[in-house]
């Protein structure tokens, strides 16, 4: 068995936000493989489209695509006829997501893969449409060419290093520039996970490894797609053995691999985590079935460490290897959680310990003695919290806290104006901490003196925190806490 490769699968059941369902916008122009060059143009002139898919005439999969650029370089240019069959010039072996997959997963392919066009699989594997970069960044002004480019040439570490060091300096200038909180988190985790995977293919250059299927997996933060400017380290394996006596030996010959691979993001910039999570960790280095019974026993338990380690695994994410095994632990934890109401309830409680910062008095409750609030702490935590436990309750598998609330909102049926208000307050905040972090000021990164806001910037602020305790009291609600 070869390298696993970037697959998305269907969840099925599981409710989904922002996927690439919404993008098509016609059937797809395809092609059978006898036919000619001449011919697939005059389809795409006639369909004024700028491509065609190449389908198995027997079963309708595709085999390949043929763009106009394609035509240009090798039939036009070479001197080659119009008459040969699409079969001998198109792109064969075409990279694929289901058409229920993320912008952000269809993002990440286009920019690993060099591709200017993404074919969409429906749930049977059947060819259900085209989405081309324009599609994605329809709207957004990122421009990430140059990054890429850069991230893909890098061969050693110090040349990754490089492009790691370049991403945040443009990553910093998004920021000053005033680039909203939600753009930039997603630009920053576009350019993480291609590093995450340059890592990767550095260390699969060094370290054999065995012929199982394997996932690299991020949590927090990085399973949120809401990386900060100052992130470490949270990471782990997955792997599937063939029987279960493998497994210790499978984790032994992972774990040089992964320790290469968080040696490798520490020399990124991307600091090795405090708490040790992190592949190279045996603790976390573990087969699906052992993930399953980590999960497992922390919502049997439900001890305040159980709880607190729920806030960081649980949200789960593929960066790397075969996404599948990552589909198929998340897709259990979201059917174990939803029916674990008792856990959920523990979670809730847990979260409602701590209240967003307003006073009765004052605008603000601050630390005695630094003066100063914690924007992560009582601030986005307490977005993140309730966004994470409506999704385990309902079964969303979407990992971002706007895209978490988003769900929530429909299946509850939260006025479009209650959920603006909460993911617009999350984006502020968002913000906040990262101009914080370009700023590099007194306390902490995430640190901030109420005194150094304007009127406006305190206003702003001082909402933002009742929309988080809006949050908290429906989730308070809804659990009788």
């Amino acid at each position: 068995m070869g390298r696993p490769t970037d697959t998305f699968p269907d969840h099925g059941r599981n409710i989904r936000q922002g996927s690439l369902a919404g993008l098509l916008r016609r059937a797809p122009v395809k092609m059978q493989p006898e036919a000619s060059v001449r011919d697939a143009l005059g389809l795409m002139k006639a369909e004024r489209v700028g491509s065609v898919i190449i389908t198995d005439p027997a079963r309708g999969l595709p085999l390949g695509i043929l763009t106009q650029q394609d035509v240009i370089d090798r039939v036009v240019l070479p001197g080659g006829g119009l008459d040969e069959p699409v079969a001998g010039v198109m792109t064969g072996g075409v990279v694929a997501l289901p058409v229920s997959s993320s912008a952000h997963q269809a993002r990440l392919a286009m920019a690993r893969h060099d591709l200017r066009h993404l074919v969409l699989l429906d749930a049977m594997g059947g060819l259900a449409g085209v989405v081309s970069r324009n599609d994605l960044y329809a709207a957004r002004s990122l421009n990430t060419d140059d990054l890429v480019e850069a991230i893909r040439r890098a061969d050693s570490p110090d040349a990754l290093a490089s492009a790691a060091g370049r991403v945040r300096e443009v990553a910093h200038g998004m920021v000053a520039q005033g680039d909203g909180a939600e753009q930039v988190c997603e630009w920053i985790a576009i350019l993480n996970d291609l590093i995450v995977q340059a890592a990767i293919d550095l260390a699969e250059r060094e370290v054999d490894l065995p012929l199982v299927r394997w996932c690299w997996l991020g949590f927090g933060s990085e399973g949120r797609l809401e990386q900060t400017l100052d992130t470490d380290q949270d990471n782990g394996l997955l792997f599937l053995p063939e029987s279960k006596a493998d497994t210790d030996a499978l984790r032994a010959r992972f774990l040089p691999f992964a320790r290469r691979v968080n040696g490798l993001l520490d020399h990124c910039g991307f600091p090795l985590c405090k708490g040790g999570v992190m592949a190279g960790n045996p603790a976390w280095c573990l087969s699906l079935a052992e993930w399953r019974g980590q999960f497992a026993s922390w919502m049997c338990s439900a001890s305040p460490v159980d709880l607190l380690n729920a806030t960081i695994f649980f949200d789960l994410r593929a960066l790397c290897g075969d996404a599948a095994l990552a589909a198929a632990l998340q897709g259990w934890l979201l059917g174990a959680a939803g029916d674990n109401p008792l856990f959920l309830r523990f979670m809730a409680a847990n979260s409602l310990q701590a209240g967003p910062p307003l006073g009765r008095i004052r605008d603000f409750v601050v630390d005695r003695e630094s003066g100063l609030l914690d924007l992560k702490r009582d601030g986005s935590r307490l977005f993140v919290d309730v966004a994470r436990i409506h999704a385990l309750a309902l079964g969303i598998t979407d990992t971002s806290t706007a895209g978490r609330l988003r769900a929530a909102g429909e299946v509850f049926g939260w006025p479009a104006g209650e959920v603006d208000a909460g993911t617009e307050a999350f984006a502020f905040i968002q913000q906040m901490r990262l101009r914080r972090q370009v700023a590099g000021t007194q306390g902490t990164p995430n640190s901030l003196s109420p005194e150094s806001l304007n009127e406006l910037e305190r206003a702003f602020l001082k909402e933002s925190f009742r929309q988080a305790r809006k949050l908290q009291q429906k989730l308070q609600l809804r659990y009788q806490l």
